[in-house]
């Protein structure tokens, strides 16, 4: 799922693209991707595109009328900038927006259509999309604090809460737990003062990191590659390669469809993380540490 880097990249490439410009209409390649039906979406047709924000991991469309386009991309949706009346990909394509000076193309590459379009009036109504999510790139370390302590939660899950931070996924909490040298399954509400300012500054310097280097990638085009798994990330989608800190194996451990990346080296004191279903049909079997696992596969 894109994240606050790659959304605030999104929105630097479609602002010199589309403010100032008329949303002349939509083109819908899937009924199902509009979830909203008053105002209609035809109302945005002929607006004027007059600023664009991120809303969490939304990007909106400030237009003309009072009125708010609000874009989910969700795991896998994903924009393409092409030519003023580019044709919809026919088995990706959800949605073109044909503008003045171009099209925006809306494509998800999945079976489960998930991403989402909605066009609302007023701020009011706009606001409802607000998680409450901490902006952590503007926060200070007492409100970090605070909206840590909200809810008791593992800190891999709370860095992923949007009701408590804003724009974070499964891709950058990796990254930021490993940088803040800190377990995923680790509480919330035990950490010392000390781990919450490493996990406070490992927070904020790895989105500001991230979106400085996806910045100097894209340039002046537009992000084309946008995805979770990235060369150059510390041990997100990295299973068994070398951490880049220690030479340790990068580990993983599963719940449902996510999963978490870390170093039993540098952020579990050496430990190996059992998921649900592997610690229950191993059981005892289950090795504890690098070690045992290297003894098990016999290296």
């Amino acid at each position: 799922m894109p994240e606050l880097p790659d959304v605030l990249v999104y929105l630097d490439a479609l602002a010199p693209r589309i403010v100032g410009t008329t949303l002349e209409r939509v083109r819908l390649a899937s009924p199902f991707l509009v979830r909203s039906v008053d105002p209609p979406l035809t109302h945005a047709f002929g607006t004027t595109v007059l600023g664009l924000r991120r809303l969490g991991k939304r990007i909106v469309l400030t237009l003309s009328g009072d009125l708010f386009l609000v874009i989910h991309l969700m795991i896998a949706g994903r924009l393409r900038w092409k030519d003023r009346g580019a044709k919809v990909p026919g088995k990706l394509g959800l949605a073109a927006f044909d503008f003045t000076r171009g099209t925006l193309l809306l494509t998800e590459a999945s079976t489960r259509k998930r991403a989402a379009l909605h066009l609302v009036r007023g701020e009011a109504a706009l606001a409802a999309f607000d998680m409450g999510g901490l902006e952590v790139l503007e926060s200070s370390l007492d409100a970090f604090r605070a909206a840590l302590a909200r809810e008791r939660h593992t800190v891999k899950r709370s860095l992923t809460d949007p009701r408590l931070f804003s724009g974070i996924g499964n891709a950058y909490s990796d990254e930021i737990l490993h940088r803040a040298r800190l377990s995923p399954v680790a509480m919330s509400d035990r950490l010392t003062d000390d781990e919450i300012a490493r996990l406070h500054d490992a927070t904020r310097t790895t989105l500001r990191e991230w979106t400085e280097r996806l910045r100097q990638e894209t340039g002046i085009g537009f992000p084309e590659r946008v995805t979770a798994f990235r060369d150059g990330m510390a041990v997100h989608g990295r299973y068994r390669p070398p951490c880049p800190a220690c030479n340790a194996p990068v580990q993983r451990i599963v719940h449902a469809e996510n999963e978490s990346n870390y170093c039993p080296t540098c952020q579990t004191g050496g430990k190996l993380l059992a998921d649900r279903s592997l610690s229950r049909v191993l059981k005892a079997d289950w090795p504890r540490t690098l070690e045992e696992l290297d003894e098990r596969l016999g290296r």
